[in-house]
């Protein structure tokens, strides 16, 4: 009974010790080993043998991106505003030596590094350029905390904003230039929209009058040679009767019938006096048809000897 107690014992104490000795590291991590207090060495991933007794591990860090929120911290700009930022920052252990022995706590040294060089940066700008110029502090955080954090064996992969809260008097400051700048640009565009509908309206207009006054202008010359081209007929067939009535004339029993023919014309014209009006003022010799009829024949004679003359 007492050797299987002791058998027992023995397979206990291997299995301790075997469970000291051999150390499975996981991938992405990295345990540093201490013999008698002091750094002797980092396990890598995989199986790994130490010696009992003398080495512990003595830390273990994950080898992967690590997010890390920033809290909120009140920050003042240049223009005297307090306002409220945190974000979140993005860290990897490169140096799991200096993680161990370069800082107590690497992350938090990070940390409130990352808060003080964000208070830094957003105390050398304006309120206005500070919410706008989020880039601008996320590229300036992550660069010096980055240059810091060798020392610490943490590499700082990026920065990120997560929020920027001005107090509520401030914002509400802001929505009221941004709806009063709103407003404005409308009234603006209402103004431009009438002034161009003005524009075209009094363009419409004036080319409406030119295109009136054109053709008005193109129809009194059209009418004016119309006028000019009747006037001249007229006056081409007055002269083609005029030349055929002294032909005719010159013809035998031409000149009878001429008198006949001023004669029955002097009759109608006498007999339609009384039609076109009731009173009548009449010359004392307007009944002498015959005077009147030689008067006319002489001339014709006249006109007949002007005539031969120039020919």
């Amino acid at each position: 009974m007492s050797s299987l107690i002791i058998i027992l014992i023995v397979i206990v104490a291997a299995f301790l010790i075997l469970r000291t000795t051999i150390r499975v590291v996981p991938q992405q991590r990295a345990w540093v080993i201490e013999r008698l207090g002091k750094y002797h060495a980092v396990l890598e991933p995989g199986l790994n043998f130490i010696i009992p007794f003398l080495d512990r591990v003595a830390f273990r860090f994950d080898m992967r991106e690590v997010p890390m929120e920033v809290p909120a911290q009140a920050c003042i700009s240049l223009d005297n505003t307090t306002m409220t930022v945190d974000g979140v920052l993005y860290l990897q252990i490169t140096d799991s030596v200096k993680a161990a022995y370069g800082s107590s706590n690497p992350f938090t040294a990070v940390i409130q590094l990352a808060q003080t060089t964000m208070r830094s940066e957003i105390g050398k700008l304006h309120l206005d350029v500070a919410l706008s110029s989020r880039q601008l502090l996320n590229t300036a955080v992550a660069s010096a905390v980055d240059e810091a954090a060798l020392n610490w064996g943490v590499k700082v992969l990026r920065y990120e904003i997560r929020d920027i809260t001005p107090p509520a008097e401030i914002i509400r400051a802001m929505e009221l230039q941004i709806t009063a700048e709103r407003e404005k640009r409308a009234m603006i565009a209402k103004s431009e929209g009438q002034r161009q509908q003005q524009i075209n309206t009094s363009e419409g207009q004036r080319q409406q009058e030119i295109n009136v006054a054109d053709g008005r202008k193109q129809a009194e010359v059209l009418r004016a040679e119309g006028e000019a081209t009747a006037i001249k007929l007229v006056a081409e067939a007055t002269a083609g009767a005029i030349r055929v009535i002294g032909e005719a004339a010159h013809q035998p029993g031409g000149f009878e019938a001429l008198q006949m023919q001023l004669a029955k014309d002097y009759i109608e014209k006498w007999g339609n006096l009384a039609k076109s009006s009731t009173s009548l003022v009449i010359p004392a010799d307007l009944g002498n048809v015959g005077a009147l009829v030689g008067t006319a024949l002489s001339m014709v004679k006249q006109s007949q000897a002007s005539a031969g003359a120039s020919e």
